[in-house]
């Protein structure tokens, strides 16, 4: 796969990414589920190789169990000057919300909007990202988040503006999805039929259906 370097943005958008890749990948006998291949590359390589497409301002990505091998997977990855900072949560067995709150508090950038996104949602592409950039750049002035949603499920990822990420930064503790929770009037919900949003890895049934190897 051939990280190009191109911006398929279509705006001046400053895009940070966070990519949380800390699970331990329990249901699937301890497997890091970033590790995961479809089509001969880790799903951790695809979503880089997508990121780089984006040339966003910053991409934090949050390690946690198997820390060691996905960092060295990165470290096997040709990412050209895309900015990536590697956080490693100590203590992932908190569990995911600990995981975004330390890559919250890592970004350094100056950007508009983040996209907080997983690492075993295998068909997400530059494509699924930019009709979140599109929702995001016609949302009204008071909506801070726009969420994809499939048949009423909600999605991933989820793309926040700055002004979101400063209000959930400035309550100890708090993290996205209970930001969004308690604030919907703030949510901007992307109705789409676009299964890639709902599908993630989490069980040997997963790694079948959608043509995953180990």
């Amino acid at each position: 796969m051939t990280l190009t370097g191109k911006s398929l943005l279509n705006s001046d958008l400053r895009l940070a990414i966070l990519l949380l890749a800390a699970g331990e990948g329990s249901r699937l006998g301890g497997h890091p589920k970033a590790l995961l291949k479809k089509n001969g590359n880790t799903l951790l390589h695809s979503f880089i190789a997508c990121a780089h497409e984006l040339a966003p301002v910053e991409l934090v990505i949050v390690t946690g169990f198997h820390a060691q091998a996905i960092e060295t997977e990165i470290e096997n990855i040709k990412t050209g000057n895309l900015p990536i900072q590697i956080i490693r949560n100590n203590h992932p067995q908190k569990g995911q919300a600990s995981s975004v709150r330390l890559g919250l508090e890592a970004l350094k950038s100056n950007y508009d909007a983040l996209l907080v996104a997983l690492s075993d949602q295998p068909n997400i592409g530059p494509a699924e990202i930019q009709r979140l950039l599109e929702q995001f750049n016609c949302r009204d002035m008071d909506e801070e988040i726009i969420l994809p949603q499939v048949n009423g499920q909600r999605g991933n990822p989820v793309l926040f503006s700055k002004k979101g990420i400063e209000k959930i930064l400035s309550s100890e503790g708090m993290v996205c999805r209970p930001y969004m929770d308690q604030h919907p009037t703030l949510v901007k919900i992307y109705e789409t039929d676009n299964l890639a949003y709902i599908l993630d890895v989490d069980t040997e049934a997963d790694i079948q259906s959608l043509g995953i190897s180990r």
